[in-house]
């Protein structure tokens, strides 16, 4: 193909070469595809690349919302790739969010309209865990809305939850892939239920 590049025999170089040689971009995306995670979100089925992230947000939304936010609509969560995966923005501004390009959305955003729970469950694998500052984010974010919240640091294993340990909020919760049926409550007079935020 080199010696005959620019020349009349080129364009037949190249089909030929073709007919018998995977053009790389296609290599790389058929295996990019056969790393991808299924995970199903609202009852329709969809993919996570791979990556420690993506797998955490996998055992959020098939793991930790089945048992603790059951029946629970999940109203965004996003991809390492595909960053707006699920963004139910209609509902969220009914809810009463105000989104901006600026916002840094929670990992995973549910809503549980029988008991009118919104779940803000972050990663520790992204921006790191529910802190007093990434508390006032979302707060300010969601400041007319009225329904309960609920902020959940999510861990894959409790040697990573001990290394953030100090970092994370009174009032908040935690939750750990590797022991999926617990919960650890931190602090306050019930085990799971909205933040209060003005002491009421």
């Amino acid at each position: 193909m080199i010696r005959v590049f620019q020349t009349s025999e080129w364009q037949k170089s190249v089909s030929r070469f073709l007919k018998y040689h995977e053009k790389l971009v296609d290599m790389y995306a058929s295996k990019k595809k056969m790393t991808m995670m299924p995970v199903r979100i609202n009852g329709s089925d969809f993919q996570f690349s791979t990556g420690k992230h993506n797998e955490l947000q996998k055992a959020i939304i098939e793991e930790f919302a089945p048992r603790f936010a059951p029946n629970s609509e999940c109203l965004y969560v996003g991809d390492t790739i595909e960053k707006d995966l699920v963004k139910n923005v209609y509902r969220l501004k009914e809810l009463g969010f105000e989104i901006t390009l600026h916002d840094k959305m929670p990992d995973v955003v549910l809503y549980r309209e029988d008991k009118d729970w919104i779940y803000f469950v972050e990663s520790v694998t992204s921006v790191g865990p529910m802190d007093s500052k990434r508390i006032l984010e979302i707060t300010e974010m969601t400041k007319y809305v009225t329904a309960g919240k609920i902020f959940v640091t999510a861990f894959l294993d409790f040697k990573t939850y001990k290394r953030f340990l100090e970092t994370l909020a009174w009032e908040t919760e935690v939750w750990i892939a590797e022991m999926p049926e617990h919960m650890i409550h931190l602090n306050g007079d019930k085990f799971l239920g909205p933040r209060n935020i003005l002491g009421e």
